[in-house]
């Protein structure tokens, strides 16, 4: 083992806990903001890329001249490289160090991201939004190791509430000023943007490093055969959530054939690791009881979340609404994200982790109960406590729920951080993706639904009928001589609000399963809860009394 801080000096309560880990040393309290305002600007920079892409496809499918299909991939891409990243980055800063790793790292995305903006082509766009997965994935780390630096050993916990916290205020951001970018440059504003807070980062980690670290031999050649079948595996079943929805599930042969070879590369690799004595992949640990159950939550959760990207945004973009008119909700949103971070972390206990995301189930059950009422009258204003409540929830439950996985394979030994950030990354990644795809296809089938049914209903012998459509056709009356064309176009503007209301009732159905599938949840995160206090057994109890064993020696 090659041991940096001993060069150091540090106190034994600052070493680093695991190797690959900065150490903890007493900072002054200028260098803590310091490390602080490092961390925010690296962690929202890491989120920023795929929000501010998120937050315009369309323009920028607009601008690019692409299919629907070819929009969906630019997101996927960077799901299928940011998910599978984290299976690498801890062995990888533990034998090399973390800081190299993202020095190295971000100037090439830079290089990539500048030579992007003279080399307008769909292709280089795809090669930028999968180097920006890459990057997000060191990037969420690093701002959350800067983060957990400015903290007092008393607070690292908040310290790690607060950095998984921060990078999820990039959404909201995205959508308040993105409009902006968009006036000044059209889609080249935003890689300019992505490209300037890279640089930012790039010079921020440069003038203030983290404290060094114990690093060792961590790879084997076994490693790198697992990430060769796991990485294809899971980019495969990202194409096949991401793009199934778009081109229709059993419309498109390679959709099935992607699902079955990531099913198979997959297996393949939890094969291999379920046979090694130092695995990558603990197996036998994630197919523990209590793992399963933290991964079930976390995807459940995650999957419950998409009623705001996906739903609320849905909603009020086939209204006709675009960003420029969504600014104040995510003014709302931005707020209460912040507030649900700073809550999260002053209120975060390690012995009862259940109680926040219990809270934020509720929450979401609660939004999406109100937004199901919606009409084609709804606009962002009547959306701001619906929206206020999931934002807060989005937050909420993020931090605890890392802390359950990380408490728990800490206590299992350094060696199954590894298995964790895989498991973490997959629920996170995946659930919101697998969340899109599954409210997306309901809202598919439901517009259809509703759309049969209301059209089924209209008869020109109908009064109510004929009359809505001598209104409708009698308002091109100054521009239209012709009764029959005039006719035609009363037709045309009349399909036009079947749609639009069937869209608006799909919607409403949307949200409504989302509030049974968050009250299901929510039973069953209270019948644990409860099982919990009747029967005196904390299951988060082993891990804190193995963590306080591990530290004792230390200090």
């Amino acid at each position: 083992m090659t041991d940096e801080a001993t060069a150091y000096q540090f106190k034994p309560h600052e070493r680093p806990m695991m190797p690959g880990s900065p150490a903890s040393p007493d900072h002054p309290t200028a260098r803590r903001f310091g490390y602080f305002a490092i961390g925010v600007l690296v962690a929202i920079t890491g989120a920023m890329g795929n929000a501010l892409v998120s937050a315009n496809l369309q323009n920028i499918q607009g601008a690019l001249g692409l299919y629907s299909d070819q929009a969906a991939w630019m997101s996927t891409v960077y799901v299928m490289t940011n998910v599978s990243m984290s299976l690498l980055l801890v062995k990888f800063r533990q034998q090399f160090g973390l800081v190299p790793f993202v020095r190295i790292f971000l100037a090439a995305y830079i290089l990539l991201t500048a030579s992007h903006l003279f080399v307008h082509e769909y292709s280089t766009s795809l090669i930028v939004r999968g180097a920006s997965g890459i990057a997000a994935s060191a990037l969420s780390t690093l701002g959350l190791l800067y983060i957990i630096q400015s903290m007092p050993a008393a607070h690292r916990l908040k310290g790690i509430v607060l950095g998984i916290g921060i990078p999820q205020l990039a959404t909201p951001l995205a959508r308040l000023f993105s409009s902006d970018l968009l006036e000044l440059g059209q889609w080249r504003a935003l890689y300019i943007f992505e490209l300037g807070l890279s640089l930012l980062c790039l010079a921020a980690v440069v003038l203030l490093r983290l404290p060094p670290s114990e690093r060792m031999k961590a790879f084997e050649k076994l490693d790198f055969v697992t990430f060769a079948l796991y990485a294809p595996g899971v980019a495969l079943l990202c194409a096949f959530l991401g793009l199934g929805r778009v081109l229709w599930w059993t419309e498109a042969p390679w959709l099935g054939y992607a699902l079955c070879g990531a099913i198979v590369l997959i297996a393949a690799a939890l094969l291999i690791e379920h046979n090694r004595a130092n695995p990558l992949l603990n197996t036998r640990w994630m197919g523990s009881g209590l793992i399963l159950r933290f991964a079930f939550v976390a995807t459940a959760v995650r999957v419950l979340l998409s009623e705001q990207t996906y739903g609320a945004v849905g909603l009020l973009t086939a209204l006709g609404m675009n960003n420029d008119q969504l600014l104040s909700l995510f003014v709302v949103v931005s707020v209460m994200t912040v507030i649900g971070i700073v809550t999260s972390a002053l209120t975060v206990n390690p012995a009862n982790l259940g109680r926040p995301i219990f809270i934020s189930v509720l929450l979401i059950a609660i939004g999406a109960f109100i937004d199901a009422h919606a009409t084609n009258l709804t606009r962002p204003a009547n959306m701001y406590v619906s929206q206020a409540l999931i934002a807060f929830a989005a937050v909420y439950f993020m931090g605890p729920t890392l802390l359950i996985g990380i408490l728990q394979a800490l206590a299992k030994g350094p060696n199954h951080i590894v298995s964790f950030s895989a498991l973490f990354s997959i629920t996170q990644s995946l659930g919101g993706l697998a969340g899109s795809a599954l409210l997306g296809s309901v809202q598919i089938m439901r517009e259809k639904f509703h759309s049969h049914s209301i059209v089924q209903s209209l008869t020109l012998t109908d009064p109510q009928v004929a009359g809505r459509l001598q209104t409708l056709g009698g308002a091109y009356g100054g521009v239209v001589s012709d009764p029959t064309l005039r006719s035609a176009q009363g037709a045309a503007t009349l399909s036009q609000q079947v749609t639009r209301e069937a869209n608006v009732l799909a919607f409403n159905d949307v949200f409504f399963i989302i509030f049974v599938l968050a009250c299901l949840t929510l039973l069953w995160i209270g019948a644990r809860q409860l099982r919990m206090y009747i029967t005196g057994v904390n299951p988060m109890a082993g891990a804190l009394a193995a963590m306080a064993k591990m530290r004792a020696p230390q200090q």
